[in-house]
């Protein structure tokens, strides 16, 4: 089947991008290009305007990195792209999501600056 085929070759392509080995899990990848973001060492915040992403209001969204001792890093910088492997925390969803790197912001706190972020164990 040549659309099947097709697929896997453009994954491949894809994963080169960003370094990124496939091991124990699959894990899907969603595209989440047209989104302003942020990240730090434990979550990953993302919104569709840069103005909801600084806010933390409306179209809002945070995912946990997702921490497995199969995968070397968590997060994969590519010159125009940053590919975060993340925990939806949400019915086991886990995801490679794909963001733009000319979209990216320097992280927001917002009400947080006391808190501290422990890393979840491996």
């Amino acid at each position: 089947m040549k659309i099947l085929d097709d697929y896997f070759k453009l994954q491949k392509q894809i994963y080169f991008y960003f370094g990124y080995v496939e091991d124990w899990a699959v894990i899907p990848i969603d595209d989440s290009r047209e989104y302003f973001w942020w990240s730090n060492e434990a979550e990953v915040h993302f919104a569709k305007t840069e103005k909801e992403l600084k806010d933390q209001d409306g179209e809002y969204y945070l995912n946990q990195l997702y921490y497995q001792r199969f995968l070397p890093r968590w997060t994969y910088r590519g010159k125009d792209f940053t590919m975060i492997c993340v925990d939806t925390r949400c019915d086991g969803n886990k995801f490679l999501q794909i963001f733009d790197n000319a979209k990216e912001r320097p992280p927001i706190m917002k009400g947080r600056e006391n808190e501290t972020k422990e890393l979840p164990s491996t």
